[in-house]
Parts: structure tokens; C-alpha cells; sequence
């Protein structure tokens, strides 16, 4: 009993110990005789809030962090076998005479649904179902093994077993039909799809031992041909993966698409192929996309490397052999502006070792138009900004932004706002108005913008920033637990469920649910206005006091949020009111919140290839690294449907 006590008293003193690391030395602290008395209950533990001045004991805490949103290891959709059990026809009872009634029961069928002839009426038909003849060649699709994702088998199934008529088998064999799908799904690239994906297996007609073995093979055939086009039809409408899987940056809901309506439509349509395609989008954008992919194919092109060797690094006023490649690396990567602009230093150059101020200079430049730390010095980040882009690593991008087109509606509405990261730019759009885009600032690779769509609701002026949960916690805690009156300090507002209390009186050494918000005035980190359009990330756009940050070709700077280069513009054609009315709103120095006249869809995406205003395909550096994960996704399905198929 002793040694049961011993060990009792051991174990509490080390929990003891264990909790006396994590919270801050107190006058509502527990002790070890505390708790071997019962006091142990959370009333009578350190409160969030203490109800006295803080003791300034300096302690060591392991400061807890507020993990970002992750990336998944892409897991595709399941498949199964098509099971059709038995197969029907609808009879349409009504019309049926006395004589055809005598038929059917007299007809070779292994069963029929009881008929009524005394209640029959050529006034009221009815539909009844009756099953097929055992000289049906469709008896066979009881026995295909075919395997498709769940909806597509299920799709197939329905029609199958209500007496769908054969659409690509007629009198023992293939038919135009089948042979107009095959070369669809053949050209799946085309349409920034996978032709793997959608394999079909021709029906081996010449190892058919009898009848039977051949209208078994054609039925298997039929069932496969009908799911693959299934899959290519639902692929084309709403993409090949689901965004959601990829991470948890994406949060979209996927396009429907009714699969029972497709084949239906495919048993009755004269133009399969047209059918077939045209679900996919079929917007001008995605039009222009789909052509400039077919050019980028059709060109063989070859780029000559330019090579440096490793780790280097020139320094302003040295001789390296590698000074030559550096300013052909700069004239080859820049746009016809930057060498407009540096004409006299390329014309200059005579291919000499020496690293002259000149060229320092002209590297100077080149580090602020990429966005790079401007030193001059010529170090691996400089040369990793000269990878030069080739048509296959654009073919890539452009397919990319195919997929995504489908994870988005086909019409965007007549008036939107759409920003896409990659570029960072926001372009607002009104069929009936003004167009414009600007520059922004989004989140950086740790605190991405998520990609969704939503509703503008509402633009607040002199807003309160309100700091995120993560923010507090991953960059504010350490500050806070040297030194609680810190956001009393810096004029930062804090509430408790619900009621304002002192920074100083927070017990931050718990990391406690407290809301900070920052009032509106000149430091606001959300400038004069926001403009709102309420999701679960807490994402909007909004004005900023960095204007610098709008100077950099890389903008990839913000904690998630959009940073808008001129605010005011984007307000007033959001409520539709003139400027002058936004810098009235302003003026005031009050929190005002003013709905839109009319919600209208926001598009917060990611594009590493997009067509501008004239239609030309520009390229965008994947600063987020999603293209890859992308890449990753398709693979992983094209995996999982080549094991099934």
C-alpha cells in the first residue's frame, strides 16, 4: 500500500512539474498539496485573464504554433465493377389488344411482368417492364467485368438495366457510333485531357470460340466503351481530379454533371463526337488556351543551354569566365522594354571577363525586375532566375490551366471580379461598365491565397483588422509572453468572451482564445478600406500602408489576404458610385460598413498561363509550386484508372 502511494505521489509530482513549465507562477497557481487535496478542477486553475498585475518572472515557455493549411498526398477516386443483375424492357401496357396479350405469354421469355387485359385502356397506357429475350445479345452484360468510378458505374448501370438499346454494338459488330467515340477519346490531348485515361479494349472478335463467345466480347466491349465515354464527358465538364484532394488551399465545389442525361443523350445522338465535346468548356478563354496548346505541340523547339558553372558567384569589379554567358543569359530572358531600355550596354559589350560598373548595373536592374534581393552580386539566386522556359514547360502550364478552367463555372457572369495570383493582378470586369486590372500583393508561400469563388457583399471603410488566430499565436506570443502590455502598447484592442480587458492581464503563458483587433487610423495594417466577401479563411481584399511592396515584380508578401494597388478605384466600381464618394467615406475617420448594391461572384484563382485582353497566352512562375502538385494528381489517377482497366 505504501509503494502504491509512493508511486501515486511520484507520478502527480511529475505531472506537477510538467504543468509548472507551461504556466506562469501565480497567486492562483496550483501546488502539489493542491492537487492531493482534490483541487484540480479547471475553476480552480490559473484564469485566462488575471485579476491582478502579472508577476514579471521571466520563465522559458515552448511556445505552441498555429500550423498552416498542407498539401496531400492526391488520392483518386475508386473503382468498381459495373454489376448489371438483370435487364428489362418497358412494354407500354395500354395499347396492348387481347391477340398481342396471347403473344407475349406464348413469346420465348424467361419472364413477364403479369399483365391485366381485363383492365387494359387504350384511354390511360401504362408502362411496365418486362424481361429481355434469352436470344438478346444484351443477356452478356450480366457477365462484362468493367470497372469506372462509382457515379460513371452507377450511370451505366441504370440505363443498362431499364432497357437501354445498345449504342455501340448493331448486328454483331462495331458501329459508326463507336468508331467516332474512339477517335474522341483519341484525341483527348487535344482538349488538355489524358488519351490514357480513357483506353478502350477493341473487342477480339477472331479468338470467339462460338456465337456466344463473340456477342459476350462485344458485350463486353459495349459496357467499357460506354464507361470510358462517361468518364471523358464528366472529366471534360468538371476536371480529371478534384482540387480539394490536391490541398487545403483549394476549396471548390466541383461542377455536376448528370450522368443518367449523357447517356441517354449518347443512345440518341447522330454526332457523338460533338456531344462528347462539347462538355467541355466552351468559353472563349478556354478556346484560346486549347489553340495555343495544339501550337506549342506542333513546334520543335530547341534552346540552347547556357551554362554556369556551380555555386558561382561574380562579385562588382572581378574578372570570371563567366561574365559572357551572363549578359547573354540577361539579353535572352528580358523583355523587349528591359532591352530597349539597355540598349547602349548590349551594344557596349565587346565579350570580355571583367565585371565593369556597366554590367553591374545592368544586373542591378535585372534583380529588381525579378523581384530579387538588388546587390549586383551574381549569386545562384540571379542564376536560377535565367531558366529559360520551353515550349513543353509551357504545353505544361496551359494544361494546367485547362483543368482549372473545369474546376470553375463555364460563364463567369457579366460582371466579376477575378484575381490571379501567379500574376498578381486582379482585374474587375462589367459587360455594361468600365474594365480594368491592377497590381496586388498576395499571400507568401507560407500563408498562400486559398482558391475559391465567392460573393462581394460589402466595402468597409476605416476598417478594424482583426489579427487571425495564427498571427497571434505564430508571431505575437513570444513578444507577448516577455512583455503582456504589448498590444496595450502598440494600441491594439483585446477582448475576452466578448468584454474588452488589459493586454497586461491576459495569462498569454496559456496561449488563450482572446480576439485582437486593430482600430482603424493611418498604421492600420488594412489602410483606409477592405472590401469583403466572407468565407472560412478570412480572405478579402484590402488597402495597405506598404505601398512599396507594389514596385516588385515578385509579390508573393501578404498573409493571405489581396493587397490592392489603387483601393479606392476597385471600391467605387464595386458600390458603383464615383471615387470622390469613396474618399468622402474615407474622410470621415469612422468604421463604416456599406453593402453592394447588387452581390456579383469573385474569383480568387491560380493561373500559371492565362489569355490578356487580346487573346495572347501569358506565363507566370508557379510561386506556389501547385502546377507540380497538379502534376502529381493527374499522375496518381492516370495510375489508378491504367490498374483498373
Amino acid at each position: 500500500m505504501r509503494n502504491k502511494l509512493l508511486v501515486r505521489v511520484s507520478s502527480v509530482a511529475v505531472a506537477a512539474a510538467v504543468s509548472a513549465a507551461f504556466v506562469p507562477a501565480s497567486a492562483h497557481a496550483l501546488t502539489l498539496m493542491d492537487i492531493l487535496r482534490g483541487r484540480d478542477k479547471e475553476a480552480d486553475r490559473a484564469p485566462v485573464v488575471q485579476p491582478q498585475e502579472p508577476q514579471q518572472t521571466q520563465r522559458t515557455y515552448s511556445a505552441p504554433k498555429v500550423a498552416p493549411p498542407k498539401y496531400y498526398t492526391y488520392k483518386p477516386d475508386s473503382m468498381r465493377f459495373i454489376a448489371i443483375s438483370e435487364i428489362r424492357d418497358p412494354v407500354v401496357t395500354g395499347s396492348i389488344s387481347s391477340d398481342s396479350t396471347e403473344a407475349v405469354e406464348d413469346a420465348d421469355v424467361s419472364e413477364v411482368a403479369a399483365i391485366d387485359s381485363d383492365t387494359m385502356s387504350d384511354a390511360a397506357p401504362a408502362e411496365t417492364m418486362v424481361a429481355i429475350d434469352d436470344n438478346d445479345p444484351r443477356r452478356y452484360l450480366t457477365d462484362a467485368r468493367v470497372k469506372a468510378v462509382d457515379g460513371v458505374a452507377a450511370a451505366v448501370e441504370n440505363y443498362y438495366s431499364k432497357g437501354g438499346e445498345l449504342i455501340w454494338v448493331a448486328d454483331g459488330m462495331m458501329t459508326p457510333k463507336a468508331e467516332a467515340a474512339l477517335d474522341t477519346l483519341a484525341d483527348a490531348d487535344a482538349w488538355g485531357l489524358d488519351s490514357g485515361d480513357y483506353a478502350v479494349n477493341l473487342p477480339d472478335l477472331l479468338l470467339a470460340e462460338d456465337d456466344a463467345a463473340r456477342e459476350a466480347e462485344l458485350m463486353r466491349f459495349e459496357l467499357a466503351l460506354s464507361a470510358q465515354v462517361l468518364t471523358y464527358m464528366q472529366d471534360s465538364k468538371r476536371g480529371r481530379v478534384d482540387p480539394n484532394r490536391i490541398s487545403e488551399f483549394h476549396d471548390l465545389e466541383r461542377n455536376p454533371v448528370d450522368l443518367d442525361e449523357a447517356i441517354n443523350a449518347l443512345g440518341k445522338a447522330e454526332n457523338v463526337a460533338g456531344l462528347m465535346e462539347s462538355y467541355s468548356p466552351q468559353s472563349e478563354r478556354f478556346e484560346e488556351l486549347k489553340t495555343t496548346l495544339k501550337e506549342l505541340r506542333a513546334t520543335d523547339e530547341y534552346v540552347e543551354p547556357i551554362v554556369f558553372p556551380r555555386s558561382v558567384f561574380i562579385h562588382p569589379g572581378e574578372n570570371d569566365d563567366a561574365v559572357p554567358n551572363l549578359v547573354k543569359a540577361i539579353k535572352r530572358e528580358s523583355s523587349d522594354a528591359f532591352i530597349e531600355q539597355h540598349a547602349a550596354v548590349f551594344d557596349a559589350y565587346d565579350g570580355g571577363t571583367e565585371y565593369t560598373p556597366e554590367l553591374v548595373d545592368l544586373v542591378r536592374d535585372f534583380q529588381g525586375v525579378q523581384g530579387l534581393y538588388v546587390d549586383g552580386v551574381v549569386g545562384p539566386k540571379t542564376i536560377a532566375a535565367f531558366d529559360v522556359e520551353t515550349n513543353d514547360d509551357r504545353a505544361h502550364k496551359v494544361v494546367a490551366a485547362m483543368e482549372r478552367l473545369r474546376w470553375l463555372p463555364e460563364d463567369f457572369g457579366p460582371r466579376y471580379v477575378f484575381i490571379n495570383q501567379p500574376a498578381y493582378r486582379v482585374y474587375y470586369h462589367d459587360d455594361n461598365g468600365e474594365n480594368f486590372d491592377m497590381r496586388v500583393v498576395v499571400g507568401n508561400s507560407r500563408n498562400q491565397t486559398y482558391f475559391f469563388r465567392d460573393q462581394i457583399q460589402t466595402v468597409e471603410f476605416n476598417p478594424y483588422w482583426g489579427l487571425p488566430r495564427s498571427i497571434v499565436v505564430n508571431e505575437y506570443l513570444p513578444k507577448l509572453r516577455a512583455n503582456p502590455a504589448y498590444f496595450d502598447q502598440i494600441g491594439y484592442e483585446v477582448s475576452y468572451n466578448g468584454r474588452r480587458v488589459s493586454s497586461s492581464s491576459v495569462n498569454w503563458a496559456a496561449a488563450p482564445m482572446v480576439d485582437v483587433r486593430q482600430p482603424p487610423g493611418e498604421r492600420n495594417a488594412l489602410g483606409q478600406l477592405k472590401i469583403l466577401f466572407p468565407n472560412d479563411h478570412a480572405i478579402y481584399m484590402h488597402d495597405t500602408p506598404q505601398k512599396s511592396y507594389f514596385e516588385r515584380d515578385q509579390r508573393a508578401l501578404s498573409h493571405g489576404c489581396v493587397r490592392l494597388a489603387d483601393p479606392n478605384k476597385m471600391a467605387a466600381a464595386v458600390l458603383g458610385v464615383p471615387e470622390s464618394d469613396i474618399d468622402d467615406y474615407i474622410a470621415t475617420g469612422q468604421n463604416t460598413p456599406v453593402d453592394v448594391p447588387e452581390q456579383f461572384p469573385v474569383y480568387i484563382s491560380y493561373f500559371t498561363a492565362w489569355p490578356d485582353a487580346t487573346g495572347d497566352i501569358q506565363y507566370y512562375d508557379d510561386v506556389y509550386e501547385r502546377d507540380m502538385y497538379l502534376e502529381r494528381a493527374f499522375d496518381a489517377e492516370s495510375r489508378a484508372r491504367k490498374a483498373n482497366s
